[in-house]
């Protein structure tokens, strides 16, 4: 698979602050590659950069195996976290006015905008003006107008922010559908869910770095081979006596019927052993490895990756 989109060792400063420092991500063509990061990340920016909206200091945007140049600026459709349209302008005229900035001509425009407003359930809105939408509506017309000239590459800053879940799911349909048309999606949220749900490529941006890329199965799968689950019937202090030769327990829990535990392993222990030593001394009801959430992931990689560069700040001192 190739790239659609390379960033290679993107820096950029504005005054007293780095925004990024020596980015570099691939965004392989077809794909739905989530963009994550806490608030200040560097997220924005670096879209901004991929939009030629903004420039790096240094390192540079290849598009499709090529330095990125202004035409190419025509592939993307681009959906930012802060909207806004012309309030005093009529819907109709105002999708026209964008899809034609988009390159389109009038004609081509107005049959794909029909379509798509229809299906978003808002043409009766048409001849209306801006000022009179309310703001879900106002945020369907940005997006229709951002894919409305079906681009190669479609980038969405939050894009489910102020939505309704029917019309959440209403956005996220449609973006599949770009995906299933050979559309590339470059999808930055908060919403770590939607990151399960829909990507199935991330990277994770902390303190103006990359802290962790990776395909979103691959990831969870990596941080979750120690963490494992089981329920049982049997003796649980028996259990726990042979499981602290190879685990440690973090959670027990009684149910009617059987037990549960979870457990970490302290040691290199195949899952065929660890099942065979168990099993020695209770039933099995159901054992599997936990594999943690996106949530979970997000949240331990940032606060890990945080107080690294906390020590590396402070000169390499610790407090021990």
């Amino acid at each position: 698979m190739s790239d659609i989109i390379q960033a290679e060792h993107i820096i950029k400063d504005y005054t007293g602050h780095r925004a990024l420092d020596d980015v570099s991500v691939s965004i392989p063509e077809g794909s739905i590659y989530g963009l994550l990061g806490p608030n200040g990340a560097g997220k924005t920016t670096l879209i901004r950069i991929m939009n030629h909206i903004t420039v790096p200091d240094s390192g540079q945007i290849l598009f499709q195996g090529n330095r990125m140049t202004e035409d190419d600026v025509y592939k993307i459709g681009y959906l930012p976290e802060e909207r806004g349209l012309y309030k005093k302008m009529r819907v109709g005229d105002h999708a026209l006015y964008l899809a034609r900035l988009k390159g389109m001509t009038r004609s081509d425009a107005l049959v794909e905008l029909k379509r798509l407003f229809k299906k978003f359930d808002i043409l009766p809105w048409w001849n209306k003006k801006i000022e009179e939408l309310s703001k879900g509506m106002a945020q369907k017309i940005q997006f229709i107008v951002t894919i409305v000239h079906h681009p190669k590459l479609l980038i969405f800053d939050e894009p489910f922010s102020g939505f309704d879940p029917i019309n959440t799911n209403l956005l996220k349909s449609e973006i599949l559908s770009q995906a299933e048309n050979g559309a590339t999606i470059i999808f930055s949220t908060h919403n770590m869910s939607s990151v399960e749900e829909i990507c199935d490529h991330f990277t994770l941006i902390n303190k103006s770095r990359n802290i962790l890329s990776g395909t979103v199965d691959e990831v969870r799968a990596s941080y979750g081979r120690n963490d494992f689950s089981l329920t049982y019937n049997g003796d649980s202090a028996d259990l726990k006596e042979r499981l602290s030769e190879y685990a440690n327990v973090y959670e027990e829990k009684s149910l009617s019927a059987f037990d549960s535990i979870k457990f970490t392993t302290t040691c290199d222990v195949e899952r065929s052993e660890l099942i065979t030593k168990i099993n020695d001394i209770v039933k099995i009801e159901d054992f599997h490895r936990i594999i943690p959430s996106m949530n979970d992931i997000f949240i331990n990689a940032v606060q890990n990756n945080s107080a690294q560069t906390d020590i590396e700040n402070r000169g390499g001192e610790t407090n021990e």
